[in-house]
């Protein structure tokens, strides 16, 4: 643990907020307003709960604009949930320790290590590997041929980077990911047998993006599959072959994305939507959780359901579908008063 103190002013300003009280006062922790104690600074994310900070035990709290005063010094800003991320990963950082290659690990002959890095045992590092300066590599990673790590990378346990791909600066790949897997290509002939296509591409992963554990990300069967600068992935994500992924999109868990499909900046795709292949969807598309999403996407769309429609007609059909019961016995009771009318009107044309 990181054991550096702060000052509240420090705080502040890399949370671009203002400081009500003493802004000399040292920080050296982060916790929640519940279990808050000596050193600790805390958040509230709603003014309208201010009275949690009654009995608070901590040193200070990161608060709403619309809290001006507390019973504690406060750093009043526009995203309480924003800063209170900066501040505690500020306060957990901590410097990186090169400790060198183990004895146990095994690395190619051509591959060169750098003085800062740490490669655990059982770690396997290929041919021609190019690696930068403070990566950590856990135990039983692969790393295969002809492979490019930027700087200040960080590949946990168990992870797979097939030969070729290419990862940036400051990644995060938790345990399990694979990256680099062939893409799920296949020709089928008249008999139904089905011959695999050479998936003869790499995966490209941009600077400061974050992948989740037992996820996938498939090589390209030409050219590159391509996670751009700033993205985030959850765990159990499929990322098929020839996928670009635009700037700062998040990709929460289970998502599916088909091959040859586009997604743009600031993409939002919640959990277990499903994406078909060769569409487009523009900067900024919001797709709801379990959604199906089959054809090309304008910038700034919000959609849900399956198959996929703007999210407010998706609602109001939802909001419809509840009511299904209700309506069949609506239904039910109109067919029989319609079928009554008519027995009533034969029989009085009978009687004519």
């Amino acid at each position: 643990m990181n054991h550096k103190n702060f000052s509240l002013k420090e705080l502040a300003e890399l949370a671009e907020g203002e400081i009500t009280g003493n802004a000399e006062l040292l920080i050296s922790g982060f916790a929640p307003l519940e279990t808050a104690g000596d050193g600790d600074i805390s958040f509230l994310v709603k003014a309208g709960q201010a009275d949690k900070l009654s009995g608070f035990k901590g040193c200070a709290v990161i608060v709403p604009m619309a809290i001006e005063e507390a019973p504690v010094p406060i750093i009043r800003v526009q995203d309480p949930y924003l800063a209170s991320a900066r501040i505690h990963t500020l306060l957990l950082k901590k410097p990186f320790v090169a400790e060198g290659v183990h004895e146990r690990a095994w690395v190619g002959e051509s591959t060169k290590m750098p003085e800062q890095i740490s490669v655990a045992p059982l770690a396997s590092i290929g041919e021609r590997v190019n690696i930068g300066e403070r990566v950590t590599i856990e135990s039983g990673v692969v790393v295969g041929n002809d492979v490019h790590i930027g700087d200040d990378t960080l590949l946990k346990a168990n992870v797979t980077i097939a030969e070729g791909c290419r990862i940036g600066k400051r990644v995060i790949i938790h345990s399990g990911t694979v990256i680099g897997s062939d893409g799920y290509g296949y020709a089928t002939d008249n008999k139904g047998y089905h011959t695999k296509r050479p998936q003869v591409g790499i995966v490209q992963i941009d600077d400061d993006v974050e992948i989740g554990a037992n996820s996938c990300v498939d090589r390209a069967a030409y050219g590159a599959t391509r996670i751009k600068s700033g993205t985030k992935i959850d765990n159990l994500v499929q990322i098929a072959h020839n996928v670009v992924l635009g700037e700062n999109c998040l990709i929460v868990s289970q998502v599916g994305i088909s091959g040859s499909t586009t997604l743009g900046r600031n993409v939002v795709l919640g959990g277990q939507a499903g994406i078909t292949g060769h569409i487009t969807l523009g900067d900024g598309v919001m797709v709801g959780a379990q959604s199906g999403v089959h054809n090309n996407q304008q910038p700034g769309a919000m959609i849900g359901g399956s198959p996929s429609l703007p999210m407010k007609q998706f609602v109001r059909a939802a909001i419809q579908y509840g009511k299904l019961p209700e309506m069949a016995r609506d239904l039910r009771k109109l067919k029989k008063e319609l079928a009554e009318l008519r027995a009533e009107k034969e029989h009085s044309n009978n009687s004519e």
